[in-house]
């Protein structure tokens, strides 16, 4: 019974050194405010960045599982060369193919600013499922120069559904005016910021390019999707027969695709860390001199406590707890700040940071997903530096004699 009443009597003590490391937070507010905006000047950055990086994950993964199996260009001298449209019925009697759907697709530039824009090709039933006119139309299957464009497009274009836009390409086929019918949400993905849907034969007309196609979209039988892909690598040419040079067939499957997007996700998102770099440089002595390193209010509050009889533990231990809950304050308000401004702000100001080409106030759904790791890696960081300062200093003040520290 005496070693429990020890033991309940030591945790007492040791709840009360915890309420007074509490208590510290409100009692020196400057000090408080201080430490907390350099955490969330470092912390703020990397939840950000990693936020955007991790929502682009998710957008291009779901975008290459609602894709087709293969994705099927063609190579004349080693670079890329647009199809005849007779290769379309060449690949769809391969056995286990179900669906081939011809694309085009060719970028231009529109305004006078000359704007960059990818006009795509595509069967009007075959458009991607989450693409919803906000306003206006699709264009219609046998109508010529209609186009469907991006929010974001039409608005840095100052174009709205029924405005005519001028000819933007010069080719033997001609000038022709073209018509903005529709125009599709703000809540696209980012890929479509930039994007002009249009018919098959008003992309080929802008590319001067007739009865060809940039590549097919080919979906097949469960478990055929390996064979055809090699038989297709294996035909001698996807042109006219006895026609040379020779259009080989370059075939990219699903599996392709998933390895190409981990590179080129790793190389992005660490372009999204150099703002965090930047902040932890810029922060560690900024939270270092917050924190405790050189102030004399902390010296003397140490040399004070050790006067009454606190502890050089009991000091150490009020420090971090003080830390620990600067720390955490700091790391939340950063995840709350980042969710605002990711999700009711859209990311205004910091996309064009990250995503080059974006508007300051983008017209697209910045993509975006709060992870718990970059928030626990930051408060992990942010932790050793608060603790760092303040128990550096609490350190030398508990351990230099009161009259001494008090001074």
């Amino acid at each position: 019974m005496r070693n429990v009443g020890a033991s309940r009597g030591a945790l007492r003590v040791v709840a009360a050194i915890a309420r007074s490391g509490a208590s510290a937070v409100s009692l020196h507010r400057l000090r408080t405010v201080s430490t907390v905006l350099c955490v969330v000047a470092i912390v703020l950055p990397y939840v950000v960045g990693s936020g955007i990086a991790a929502g682009l994950r998710a957008d291009m993964v779901a975008a290459v599982d609602a894709g087709p199996d293969l994705h099927v260009t063609t190579l004349r001298f080693g670079r890329p060369a647009p199809m005849p449209e007779s290769a379309i019925a060449v690949v769809a009697d391969l056995p286990g193919v179900t669906s081939v759907v011809p694309r085009v697709v060719a970028e231009t530039q529109l305004g006078t600013r000359g704007e960059s824009a990818v006009v795509v090709g595509v069967p009007r039933d075959s458009l991607p499922a989450h693409v919803s006119v906000m306003d206006g139309r699709l264009f219609a299957p046998n109508a010529p120069n209609e186009l469907v464009m991006g929010h974001d497009l039409a608005a840095r274009l100052g174009l709205k559904v029924g405005d005519a836009v001028p000819p933007f390409y010069r080719n033997e086929s001609g000038e022709r005016v073209s018509r903005v019918v529709g125009v599709f949400g703000a809540g696209a993905p980012l890929w479509a910021s930039q994007v002009i849907f249009t018919s098959i034969e008003t992309a080929q007309t802008i590319s001067a390019e007739e009865s060809a196609v940039t590549s097919l979209l080919v979906t097949c039988q469960p478990n055929y999707r390996d064979a055809v892909a090699e038989r297709l690598r294996a035909l001698p040419t996807l042109g006219p027969p006895g026609i040379r040079p020779a259009l080989r067939a370059r075939v990219t499957t699903r599996d392709d695709l998933y390895a190409l997007l981990a590179r080129r996700l790793l190389d992005r998102e660490t372009l999204f860390q150099l703002p965090f770099i930047l902040a932890f440089a810029i922060g560690i002595p900024l939270v270092l001199v917050t924190s405790g390193v050189g102030l004399a209010e902390r010296r003397r509050e140490a040399g004070l406590l050790r006067a009454v009889g606190w502890s050089v533990d009991a000091l150490l231990l009020r420090s971090l707890v003080e830390g620990a809950l600067l720390t955490l304050i700091g790391t939340s308000l950063s995840v709350l700040i980042a969710f605002v401004w990711l999700d009711l702000a859209n990311g205004a100001g910091i996309a064009p940071v990250l995503l080059p080409g974006a508007a300051r106030m983008p017209g697209f759904r910045v993509p975006w997903q709060m992870l718990p790791i970059p928030a626990l890696l930051g408060l992990a960081v942010t932790s050793v530096l608060v603790f760092a300062g303040s128990t550096w200093s609490t350190w030398r003040a508990a351990t230099a004699p009161p009259a001494e520290a008090m001074r």
